[in-house]
C-alpha cells in the first residue's frame, strides 16, 4: 500500500481541462487502486457534484485555515511541506505542471499537459508566458518523472527544456465515465429547454479565447444550411467580442450563441441532441474534448497536423485550423451523408476503448511504482 499525495487545486477550483484531468486521474485511481491513500492538496473550495471522488474513503482532504489568498498560494509552494512530511507520503503527484518550491525528500511526478506558452507565445500576455515557463520549467528539473499527456508535449518538453527524454513517459488522459453512456431522454429534455437548442445544431467546446479558434468556425456557417446553427460552451473572455463581431459581419449573428460556463454534467445530453462536434483549436496539449465526443457517440471535426490526431485517431475528420472553407466542407460532408456519420461514430468507439479511465489508471499507478523504487535504490 502507498500514500499518495496530489496538488489538487485544480481538482477543486478548475472546470476545465485541467480540473477534468485532476478529478478523472484521482477517481480512477482511488477506484481501480483502492488498498491505496491519496491525499489531495488543496486551497479551500466550495463544494459541487463533480467532487464525488472526494467521498471515497481513500481520499483525504488537506486544506489551509483561515488564511488569505496570497498566504494561501505561500502554503501550495513552501508550508505545504510540513502537511507532506506529517502525511508520510511515498510520493507526490502535480497533476497540472507545478511541484512546490519547498523540497520534500519524496519522489515527485508531474504531469504537463503543453507548452503553448513557448510554442505559440502571441496567445499570452508577456507575464502569464515567464510565469507559465517559469513555473513548468522549474517542476521539470525537481521531477523525478515527468508525465506528458502526448507525443507532441514529450516532444515540446525535450525541444525547449533539453529535458532527458527517458525522463518522459507519455500517460494518454482519459475523459469523464459520463461519456460511456447514452444521455437519458429526460437529461436530453433538459438540456434542450435550459439553452434552448433548435432542432439542428453543431457544438463547440471550450474557453471562448483566441487560441480555441471559434472564429474559423463561425467563418464557416455561411456555407452550411441555413437552418445549422453553432453553439459555443466555454467560459468567456473579451475574445467573444471578437467572435460576435466576426458573426454580425457575415449576417450570422443569429446562429452563434455562446454558454457561458455550462454545466459539465450536461455535455453528454448536449451531445445527443447535436450535429458535430467542432474542436479546431490552433493548440492543445491532447485534446480532451476530440476523446470525449468520440467516446460518447458524436461525429467530430478537429485540426489535422496537431496531438488532436492523438486523441481523434481514424475516428475523426481533420481540417485545416486556418482554412474556414476546408472547415464548412468537413461539416458539410457529415450533415449531408449518414453513412458517414454512422461509420465515424463507430470507429470513435473502438478507437476511444484504448482511453478508458481503468486503462490510465493502470499506467499512472505503474509509474508511480517505479518512480518509488527507484527513488529507494
Amino acid at each position: 500500500m502507498y500514500r499518495i499525495g496530489f496538488d489538487a487545486r485544480r481538482a477543486f477550483k478548475n472546470f476545465g481541462g485541467l480540473g477534468n484531468y485532476s478529478r478523472s486521474s484521482i477517481s480512477s485511481l482511488s477506484q481501480f487502486f483502492n488498498y491505496n491513500e491519496y491525499y489531495l492538496y488543496t486551497p479551500p473550495y466550495k463544494d459541487h457534484s463533480l467532487f464525488a471522488f472526494s467521498d471515497s474513503s481513500n481520499v483525504t482532504i488537506r486544506t489551509p485555515k483561515g488564511l488569505s489568498a496570497i498566504s494561501t498560494a505561500y502554503w501550495r509552494e513552501y508550508s505545504i511541506k510540513k502537511a507532506i512530511e506529517k502525511d508520510n507520503l511515498d510520493l507526490y503527484h502535480g497533476l497540472t505542471g507545478e511541484l512546490p518550491l519547498s523540497n520534500t525528500d519524496i519522489p515527485k511526478v508531474v504531469t504537463i499537459h503543453d507548452l503553448d506558452c513557448h510554442r505559440y507565445p502571441m496567445y499570452y500576455r508577456p507575464f502569464d508566458r515567464w510565469l507559465c515557463s517559469a513555473r513548468i520549467s522549474r517542476s521539470a528539473k525537481s521531477a523525478n518523472k515527468i508525465i506528458a499527456v502526448s507525443k507532441q508535449t514529450a516532444d515540446d518538453i525535450v525541444e525547449f527544456f533539453g529535458t532527458d527524454r527517458s525522463k518522459i513517459e507519455i500517460v494518454h488522459p482519459s475523459c469523464d465515465p459520463q461519456f460511456y453512456t447514452p444521455a437519458s431522454a429526460e437529461k436530453a429534455q433538459q438540456v434542450k429547454e435550459k439553452y434552448n437548442l433548435p432542432k439542428r445544431f453543431i457544438v463547440a467546446m471550450g474557453a471562448i479565447e483566441e487560441r480555441k479558434n471559434v472564429v474559423s468556425i463561425v467563418k464557416a456557417l455561411p456555407r452550411l444550411p441555413k437552418d445549422i446553427k453553432l453553439y459555443c460552451f466555454g467560459k468567456w473572455t473579451p475574445y467573444a467580442l471578437n467572435i460576435m463581431a466576426v458573426a454580425e459581419n457575415l449576417g450570422v449573428r443569429d446562429r452563434v450563441v455562446l454558454i457561458h460556463d455550462a454545466d459539465f454534467s450536461l455535455m453528454p445530453a448536449i451531445y445527443s441532441l447535436a450535429e458535430a462536434l467542432i474542436y479546431v483549436s490552433h493548440s492543445e496539449g491532447f485534446g480532451i474534448p476530440v476523446l470525449e465526443g468520440i467516446t460518447y457517440g458524436i461525429p467530430v471535426i478537429t485540426s489535422g497536423g496537431s496531438s488532436m490526431a492523438e486523441a481523434g485517431g481514424d475516428a475523426a475528420l481533420y481540417a485545416n485550423p486556418l482554412s474556414p472553407s476546408d472547415i464548412g466542407d468537413k461539416i458539410e460532408m457529415i450533415l449531408s451523408s449518414p453513412t458517414l456519420r454512422h461509420s465515424m461514430i463507430e470507429r470513435g468507439f473502438d478507437h476511444a476503448r484504448q482511453f478508458r479511465n481503468d486503462k490510465a489508471a493502470e499506467k499512472l499507478f505503474e509509474i508511480y511504482t517505479k518512480t518509488i523504487n527507484e527513488f529507494k535504490k
